[in-house]
Order: C-alpha cells, then structure tokens, then sequence
C-alpha cells in the first residue's frame, strides 16, 4: 500500500502552507490532488480549517473522535488543529479548501459531513483551479465574490450519517477496526459480509465478559449500538461499490442482506437517498 509522506502541523498562513502558494491575499485558498486507490495520508494537522471533498470515488477521512466515508456528493468539514489522516477508497480526485479561522467564523464548531450542493461543488473547483502564484490581469475583486459565495455556502447544517463515532476505549476500538475492515472487505467486492462476521457474543467471549456488559459498554463507548454501528459500517462501505456501477442486488448481498429491497431500505433509511443514486452518475445528484 503506497502511503503519502508524514505532514507535520503546518501554519495556515498563506505563505506558509507547503501544499500551495497563495493565489491572492484572501482567507481561502485551494488545492487539487489525485490519488490512486488505496493510498494513504498519514495523521497530520493544520492550524487553519479545512473542508475535505472528493469530486470522484470514496474519501475516508480518519480523526480521533471518529471516521467518515464520502462520496461525491458530501465533504467534511474539520476544524483547525484537529490531527486527522485519509484513505482513499478507490481512485479518488480530492479537492481541499483551506479557511483561516477568522474567516470560519459562523461555520461548523466541530467536524462533520455537510452536503456539497452544484453550486458549491463549482466553487470548491473554482478555487482549487487557482494559479499557485498571482497571474497579471487576475481579477481579485473577482475571486474575493467567488469566496465571499463559498463561505455562504458552507453555512449549513451538518449532515450525521456518514459519520463513524471511534471509542477511546481500547478494547472497543479494537473491535470497531475489525468491522471497519470487514465492511472495507464487503466494499471491494470480497466474501458475503455473513462470512465474515462476529456476533456480539463472539466478541463479549473474546473479551471475558457478558454480552449484556459487551452491548453496555459499547454503546457507551460509541453512542450506537453494536448493530447499528456494523450496519452504518457495512452501508457506507457499500458506497464504493455502487459507484464502481456494480449491481445494486450484488452489493446488497455482499453487504448481507437478503434482498435489494431489504438493503435499499436500509440504505435509503441511513442516507436519505435510495442505492440507485449512486450508480453510473457518480453519485452526483
């Protein structure tokens, strides 16, 4: 697996950024990357605020307080110091914003998924295509519209469901990894997720203790239950899938599911969309 190299916490002044150069004294600017499947960037952090958006495939995004798995019709906002590193679930085009915190002011106080409607979509890109040094005739009243529109943009509620909570409790994290890897499994096409499942019980056995007290303590841990936990795990993992133009009744069995009405419903339940809306459209809307 191809990893991107360590990135230390880096100021957010515009001249200090070693991803890019400001284009123009504004309190954001842009960059665009492309990845191939698999890669990582390892855990870093930046003092300013950052909304991470991928324009293709499934961008996971990693942090202590949890893990969210996007696709192309959402971004995830972090807010600046928080050390985070990505995965990327396919080949992924990556647009980054970054915001200085004055200028974040009025926008999410926590890191969350928010919806990327065209309009923003079209403003993110726009200011990712920014020149990496001022170009002569640029026309900066210009561009101070175009970010004056994003940050309005990005004033919106946030969007819960894509969103993995990651306990602080050791052992349950151990377990959360498992299910994660076992929806990443379900994702990229391998085994029926029944087989490769652990019941509750399987996992209370490997930890010495009552599935009562497993259940207890990992809902405290996470705030879901360990049935929902797996099966947003699973969902979000299906995402992939869909957008690689798999058949929704494939995904659904792999995902463990009985049916593509059963999953559908699961799916369209968690998302508020229906599995269809994530085929050959890329999951644009």
């Amino acid at each position: 697996m191809r990893t991107a190299a360590d990135l230390p916490a880096v100021p957010c002044g515009h001249a200090g950024l070693p991803e890019l150069q400001a284009a123009a004294p504004l309190p954001v600017t842009g960059v665009a990357g492309d990845y191939p499947a698999g890669m990582e960037v390892q855990e870093h952090s930046h003092e300013c605020c950052q909304l991470l958006y991928a324009v293709q495939g499934v961008l996971e995004v990693r942090a202590r307080s949890g893990r969210w798995v996007v696709p192309p019709t959402r971004g995830v906002w972090l807010c600046s110091g928080v050390p985070h590193s990505l995965r990327m679930r396919g080949a992924v085009q990556v647009r980054s914003l970054f915001v200085d915190a004055q200028a974040a002011q009025g926008l999410p106080v926590a890191d969350c998924v928010i919806e990327v409607s065209p309009l923003l979509r079209e403003l993110i890109s726009e200011v990712a295509r920014w020149p990496a040094a001022p170009q002569r005739g640029q026309d900066e009243t210009r561009n101070r519209l175009v970010v004056e529109l994003l940050l309005q943009e990005l004033r919106q509620p946030p969007v819960v469901p894509f969103h993995l909570p990651w306990p602080q409790d050791a052992r349950m994290a151990a377990v959360c990894r498992a299910l994660a890897e076992e929806g990443q499994a379900v994702g990229q096409g391998g085994e029926r997720a029944e087989n490769l499942a652990a019941t509750a019980a399987d996992w209370a056995a490997r930890l010495a203790m009552g599935e009562k007290t497993f259940h207890r303590h990992f809902l405290q841990a996470t705030g879901l239950s360990f049935g929902r936990w797996r099966q947003r795990a699973r969902l979000l993992s299906s995402m992939q899938a869909l957008l690689a133009g798999r058949p929704i009744v494939q995904v659904a069995l792999e995902a463990g599911y009985e049916s593509h009405s059963a999953y559908s419903l699961a799916f369209r339940r968690q998302f508020g969309m229906p599995p269809s809306a994530f085929g050959a459209g890329g999951g644009q809307p």
